[in-house]
């Protein structure tokens, strides 16, 4: 499959370029950006080629990866969707439901496939473990913690990305928390409670269609030294908690390739689709909601 990427900054940079290229099954054709000196610089350094039109390159190719802050990367997901492009997105999927809701409609027009990377869903441990505990059906709570040190002091890439310092933890890191949760104790029915925390932290409370609640803790402001995430959820059966892994994000896209190729071949959409990517937006809307006081 020929696939294009969108977006030429720090994350298209260290994860999509060299998951594309790396990648037996895909022809990384091209490279688009806002900034075309920089689109050429990846290009160069990949093997692939800087296209300037967007249009020529949803003409070239067969899909699109898309590293770009959520609010672009929807207008460009319904762009390429009705290009006839399979969309290799990333999260969240829209900054806003409206947005999401839109590029959902467009894939389901034009009748292309879709997967949202959900980082933890695409590693081979932490995937495997999120099967192994949906299987289940009595859990009790559950207890989630994303903790990131962006904004906390560290050298990180990201510090300087407009669309994080606006809309903070619980649009960045809160889909990670969200995609691990749902598909262990069923939709959020509603966000109980939502309410700050230091710096950009956020603390949730969810009830699930399950019959479980969970509790979220947010944060890209955290100290270095407790930065990190967790998972634990306990039942009748005890306390189980998320596997760690030391596996990058590379090989994590790369499966979330394979995913977006076995859904465009025919196969049944994955889970982690637009579809999904959508529910994820409308949940973290109406916890801001709660956090701003819209409800």
């Amino acid at each position: 499959m020929r696939i294009g990427l969108l977006g030429t900054g720090p994350w298209a940079d260290m994860a999509h370029a060299p998951a594309l290229a790396g990648h037996d099954d895909l022809d990384f054709a091209g490279v688009w950006g806002r900034r075309p000196d920089a689109a050429e610089e990846l290009a160069q350094r990949h093997g692939t080629r800087a296209y300037a039109d967007l249009d020529a390159l949803l003409a070239d190719v067969e899909a699109v990866a898309v590293a770009l802050p959520p609010a672009v990367q929807a207008g460009l997901a319904v762009r390429a969707a009705r290009a006839g492009c399979h969309l290799l997105l990333d999260k969240p999927l829209a900054s806003t439901v409206a947005q999401g809701r839109a590029v959902v409609e467009a894939v389901r027009t034009a009748d292309v496939a879709s997967v949202v990377f959900f980082t933890t869903r695409f590693q081979p441990e932490t995937e495997a473990w999120i099967t192994e505990q949906a299987s289940r059906d009595d859990w009790f709570t559950a207890r989630a913690q994303w903790l990131g040190a962006v904004f906390g002091g560290e050298d990180s890439p990201f510090a300087d990305s407009p669309w994080r310092r606006e809309k903070g933890a619980l649009w960045d890191v809160g889909p990670h928390a969200l995609s691990v949760l749902l598909p262990v104790l069923g939709d959020a029915r509603r966000v109980a409670a939502a309410a700050p925390g230091p710096g950009d932290t956020v603390h949730l409370v969810l009830d699930h269609t399950g019959g479980a609640s969970s509790t979220l803790t947010l944060s890209l402001t955290a100290p270095p030294a407790a930065a990190g995430a967790a998972v634990e959820l306990r039942g009748r059966a005890g306390v189980t908690l998320l596997p760690e892994t030391t596996r990058g994000p590379v090989p994590a896209l790369r499966r979330a390739a394979d995913a977006l190729l076995a859904a465009a071949g025919g196969g049944r959409p994955h889970p982690c689709d637009a579809a999904f990517g959508l529910r994820v937006t409308e949940i973290l809307a109406e916890a801001e909601g709660l956090l701003t006081g819209r409800e």
